[in-house]
């Protein structure tokens, strides 16, 4: 069966000028009219308890629901695994479109043939699965075998691999289900805004008027709005950890190498990492652990990951006290570089909270860092996109990047990076001859220890400063997409950053605080991370996604 592929937008609606094409328009309404009857018939909470349970207990309701209160209404009997997907797929049918949020591209005709399969297991074996019933949200860079997979890209509308992405296929067999694929900014191209010319462009759910961020605002907006449990973003320099802090999301960007990317269509593999979006510090690191399986053949910088991930996983890191004795490090550099001030005062409200929690905060400033920090972009996003789409065989409907922008399908804002990035030839020029991979690469290397060495120095387990400096951009207004400090550090040094909710700015719209740590240090930013939320609370769901009301009796 093929995937029901939707027309997001009217066919009047335009990208960037251009006017965006016609989806499977029967396959979307007849989707909408199951969903609908399903919302009618449910509502977005799952099918009662047993009657002598029903006084103690209300239905589960699916909203803001984490991968534990999903476990435990399938172990009270509050939902099977076919209900929960049912009510996830009637929050999207109310909301993705009817709304204009657009956060969703494709959604999985098998995930309710899949929770069937789950329901039956669970009544045989009596045991659930790690993410057993975790509805996935998965940006559509990630391979799903049988399920359409674009980048983003109209060149590569309705191809479905044959295989799934490693992490993909370790999800799945820790029983989470594939429930949709999300939008993106198209080739991954754009840290400020979701657009591509499957899709057209992802909203704010907390202000339909603003961004989401790029490139994983799909999984950014959808998972915000609970359409999901949790979801699956990619990182090259600020794609997970930019939607979710403009999303009120815990995003978790993990060292290099911890994760596989084999299957993952590449932007630049010298920076690219995939990770968890999560309403939460712990369900981020649920997906983590299940993420985290060692070394991967088809993924060399894997082999880095070996002695580092923790035998008994990161749950045990989940500890409300970790920042008590903790110290850690305020890097005014980002903090201070052209701060809003309502951004600027949640930030200080966040160093007062990490002291209030236990924590000895210090500034610390890396010295000579505009020096250390330069010339560390390079691209060779043409050298790894052919690389993928020759893996994917000869039924791919395109086997290299040049022939996307001869055949114009693309959008009008991509079209100037779609050129630089090809005239940088097949291969990486002499001129980048040793600058690959976060382990070999001299300028890596030394940008890492400079970092690690004032870490070293002041004793700090993590550095911290705002995700972003300015709230998020109206949408259409591009000089207003300013303060990501995502780009700066990680994606080069390799190190680990998660960003957690920082509180509310402007409009409602969503800050994050972001924490840097030791390269394959996950463990401390879990501890940071979770006590830092456990102690402040700032995750709110947007008030435009309420819980669908439950059908009457």
């Amino acid at each position: 069966m093929q995937p029901a592929i939707f027309d997001p937008l009217p066919a009047q609606r335009l990208c960037c000028g251009r006017p965006l094409l016609r989806m499977n328009t029967i396959r979307k309404v007849c989707f909408y009219f199951v969903a609908l009857l399903s919302s009618a018939l449910l509502g977005s909470s799952c099918g009662q308890a047993p009657r002598e349970q029903q006084a103690a207990r209300p239905p589960f309701e699916v909203a803001e629901a984490s991968i534990a209160d999903v476990q435990q209404a399938l172990k009270q009997g509050d939902c099977t695994c076919e209900q929960l997907v049912r009510a996830y797929q009637a929050r999207i049918a109310a909301y993705d479109q009817p709304t204009r949020l657009n956060a969703i591209v494709a959604v999985n005709p098998d995930a309710l043939a899949t929770a069937r399969q789950l329901d039956a297991e669970y009544r045989r074996t009596g045991r659930l699965r790690p993410l057993h019933c975790t509805a996935l949200i998965v940006k559509d860079n990630y391979n799903t075998a049988g399920l359409q997979t674009t980048a983003g890209s109209l060149a590569l509308k309705g191809f479905a691999p044959a295989d799934d992405a490693t992490m993909v296929k370790a999800l799945k067999a820790a029983g989470a289900i594939v429930l949709a694929k999300s939008n993106m900014a198209e080739w991954a191209f754009s840290p400020m805004v979701t657009i591509s010319s499957i899709a057209g462009e992802t909203r704010n759910p907390y202000n339909l008027g603003h961004v989401p961020a790029g490139s994983s605002g799909g999984t950014a907006a959808a998972v915000a709005a609970s359409l999901g449990t949790v979801g699956l973003g990619t990182d090259t320099g600020n794609s997970i950890r930019g939607p979710s802090s403009h999303t009120a999301l815990v995003g978790f960007r993990p060292t290099l190498g911890l994760l596989s990317r084999a299957g993952i269509v590449p932007l630049y593999l010298r920076n690219d990492t995939g990770g968890p979006m999560a309403r939460s510090v712990a369900d981020a690191t649920r997906l983590l652990e299940v993420l985290a399986t060692g070394p991967d053949p088809a993924d060399p910088l894997t082999t880095y990951n070996a002695g580092h991930i923790p035998a008994k996983g990161y749950q045990q890191f989940l500890n409300p006290s970790g920042l008590k004795g903790a110290r850690i490090g305020v890097l005014r550099t980002l903090s201070e570089r052209r701060p809003d001030p309502q951004v600027k005062a949640l930030f200080e409200q966040a160093v007062a909270d990490l002291r209030q929690a236990g924590a000895t905060v210090v500034d610390v400033e890396i010295p000579d860092f505009d020096k250390v920090s330069a010339g560390q972009w390079s691209s060779v996003f043409k050298h790894d996109v052919n690389q993928y789409l020759a893996s994917l065989g000869p039924k791919a409907p395109l086997h290299n990047i040049d022939q996307v922008l001869a055949s114009g399908k693309y959008a009008a804002y991509i079209k100037e990076n779609l050129q630089d990035e090809l005239a940088h030839g097949v291969a990486p020029s002499p001129r980048m001859a040793g600058r690959g991979e976060a382990y070999t690469d001299p300028r890596r290397i030394a940008f890492r220890h400079a970092v690690t060495a004032v870490m070293d120095r002041y004793h700090v387990g993590a550095l911290v400063y705002p995700t972003w400096n300015n709230p998020p951009a109206k949408i259409g207004d591009f000089k207003g997409y300013q303060g990501d400090n995502s780009q700066l550090i990680a994606p080069h040094t390799g190190q680990p950053a998660f960003t957690v909710p920082m509180g509310f700015t402007y409009d409602k719209l969503p800050a994050g605080l972001q924490f840097l740590g030791r390269s394959f240090d996950e463990p401390t930013l879990i501890a940071y991370t979770y006590a830092y939320e456990q102690a402040t609370h700032h995750r709110r769901p947007p008030a435009r996604f309420p819980a669908l009301p439950r059908a009457s009796k």
